[in-house]
């Protein structure tokens, strides 16, 4: 029993997120003009992931860019976000959605660095009046999963409806298209 509970465990890890209590996720309901899918991408699987949820929605895609770019270079783009993840840096953003009002449900997406949202995502949650809105989390990761990332949404978007989010392993991304769609399905009814 443990071994099925521990297998299940890592797959909903691995495909959703989602844990294996047998309860339903919440589904939403609104119209492709109603949803946003803000995203901030550095190698590209965020970025993919974001692009397939807006193929599933119709929804409108918006890239979170901090004002100054990480470096290219891996390890040095590591070594700057861990530090700024410690100390709790949100850096400026080269854009605001202006028209935040108009949407209703905010795909919100993030790579898993150090078991966190990237630094850019949380200034854009915090940088955004979010309330009353239904905001769903996705990151892309390395074999972490969400971590804490779906947690630091909630604490950062106190008046929304936060569902429960998708996790997709970065390695797998191009090839998890048909994952990202169920489970997109699984969470939003679009109305047209």
């Amino acid at each position: 029993m443990k071994t099925i509970s521990i297998i299940c465990t890592l797959a909903a890890a691995l495909m959703t997120g989602a844990g294996c209590s047998g309860e339903e996720q919440p589904k939403v309901s609104a119209e492709p003009g109603k949803v946003l899918i803000a995203y901030y991408s550095w190698g590209g699987n965020t970025k993919y992931a974001a692009s397939q949820i807006q193929k599933a929605t119709g929804g409108t895609l918006f890239e979170i860019k901090p004002v100054k770019p990480y470096p290219s270079e891996y390890r040095e783009c590591t070594v700057q976000a861990k530090k700024e993840i410690q100390d709790g840096v949100q850096p400026e953003l080269a854009a605001k959605v202006e028209d935040i009002g108009k949407y209703d449900v905010i795909f919100i997406g993030s790579p898993n660095w150090w078991s966190s949202l990237a630094p850019p995502v949380a200034s854009f949650l915090s940088g955004h009046d979010l309330s009353g809105k239904t905001v769903i989390p996705f990151v892309t990761h390395g074999g972490g999963g969400m971590a804490h990332c779906e947690e630091q949404v909630r604490k950062l978007c106190p008046k929304s409806t936060v569902l429960k989010g998708g996790a997709f392993s970065g390695a797998g991304i191009r090839t998890a298209r048909a994952a990202l769609v169920k489970w997109v399905n699984d969470t939003i009814t679009i109305n047209k």
